[in-house]
């Protein structure tokens, strides 16, 4: 009996085998990615011991500012930060904006060039984005810098972090999409770093206008990153249990969160219960 279904042709066949080689890439290069998170967080865990930690971050120039919770006078900070240095993303989206006395408030320390970091922006950011945007939640980010040595070409911890403050400050709107970008862009630790003129570039993409991005190299917040770092260190209320401070650090309504935020819906479901209290 003969088929009633129509032979596709060769070129048919052709195109769709060429579909699936194609999505199988992207499927193996996401796997790949979350390989090198993993593998990478693991590593910088091994090596970052307290000591030297302590050594790298307090050694840098800049006010000394350990064993305080709060930045010092005369540090030129972000209009939109808070006393303690954290930006926040309320409902709007905008920096510096907040959800509303009843939200959770959500802290959550970075370093841009952390691993851990690209993974919790992974796991959780579309989460945080949503709790965000719904006003259950008010977003704080703290960019710090301590990753700086691990960068070929140097300083990208801090050139990133000084570029997401300069961002917030003058383009408010776009400041929480460039932060998800720059993880997105994030090189890997040893490797070539990321140019002033691609961060830049990588601003431009989320919608940054390309003169307040043009003055991202001028690198306005860099004292301020590295008193904000230095503040995190010593603040003994973002120690873990083992009276270290590590990142990503996330504090939900002052608490440090000592979930596993790499479990996904977790950190979520934190959040929402403290909402109901």
């Amino acid at each position: 009996m003969l088929s009633t279904h129509p032979q596709r042709s060769t070129a048919d066949r052709r195109a769709q085998a060429q579909a699936n080689a194609d999505q199988a890439a992207r499927d193996q290069a996401r796997r790949d990615r979350r390989t090198r998170v993993v593998l990478g967080a693991a590593a910088a865990l091994a090596v970052l011991t307290v000591a030297l930690v302590v050594w790298f971050v307090l050694g840098r120039g800049g006010p000394r500012v350990e064993g305080i919770s709060e930045l010092p006078e005369g540090v030129d900070a972000p209009s939109v930060s808070d006393a303690h240095g954290g930006i926040s993303f309320g409902a709007s989206g905008e920096a510096g904006s907040t959800s509303g006395e009843d939200a959770v408030r959500v802290d959550v320390y970075v370093d841009f060039l952390c691993p851990a970091c690209a993974q919790l922006e992974d796991v959780n950011g579309t989460d945080l984005e949503s709790l965000r945007s719904e006003g259950s939640a008010t977003v704080v980010l703290h960019a710090i810098s301590f990753l700086d040595a691990k960068s070929d070409g140097g300083s990208y911890s801090t050139r990133a972090a000084a570029a997401f403050a300069y961002v917030a400050d003058e383009a408010p709107a776009q400041a929480y999409d460039f932060q998800a970008a720059l993880f997105d862009s994030q090189p890997t630790e040893g490797s070539a770093a990321l140019s002033d003129e691609q961060i830049e570039g990588i601003a431009v993409r989320v919608g940054v206008p390309a003169d307040v991005a043009e003055g991202i190299d001028g690198e306005r917040y860099r004292d301020f990153v590295g008193a904000l770092t230095q503040v995190a260190f010593g603040d003994p209320d973002l120690l873990d249990d083992q009276g270290r401070f590590t990142t990503p650090t996330i504090l939900v309504d002052g608490t440090v969160f000592e979930g596993d935020w790499s479990r996904p819906g977790e950190l979520r479901a934190a959040v929402e219960a403290a909402a109901a209290d």
